[in-house]
């Protein structure tokens, strides 16, 4: 015999033990503070990332001729090459610093939260 039976008995809304769970789970302040953490992470990380794009979009619109415009006299390359170099390893610093707190801050917060431990 199952204790999905009593379970949903004394709670009417409830499908299983499972669902008893989940729902302590959600209740509990240390999963919402990783939520709010998880979520400031990404959002943080995101509005840089948009910012510095935007903005290398927005000099190709309005002020061309400065990406145009030559790194030193006889030289060939413009300032656009570095620029968008620097895009590209703003990006890949980003993913680097969400992967690093991903798998110490929140992956440490995630083992708390299974094993149990109320706060």
């Amino acid at each position: 015999m199952s204790n999905a039976a009593p379970v949903a008995a004394a709670n009417p809304g409830l499908t299983g033990p499972g669902e008893l769970k989940r729902r302590d789970v959600v209740r509990d302040e240390k999963f919402r503070r990783l939520v709010r953490e998880r979520r400031w992470t990404s959002w943080s990380l995101t509005v840089v990332m948009l910012v510095a794009y935007f903005g290398f979009v927005s000099t190709i619109a309005f002020k061309p001729d400065w990406l145009a415009t030559p790194i030193g006299p006889g030289r060939s390359t413009s300032w656009g090459i570095p620029v968008c170099f620097g895009i590209l390893a703003l990006a890949f610093l980003l993913v680097g610093v969400y992967v690093r707190r991903a798998n110490t801050v929140i992956d440490a917060n995630v083992a708390a939260i299974k094993a149990g431990g109320r706060s």
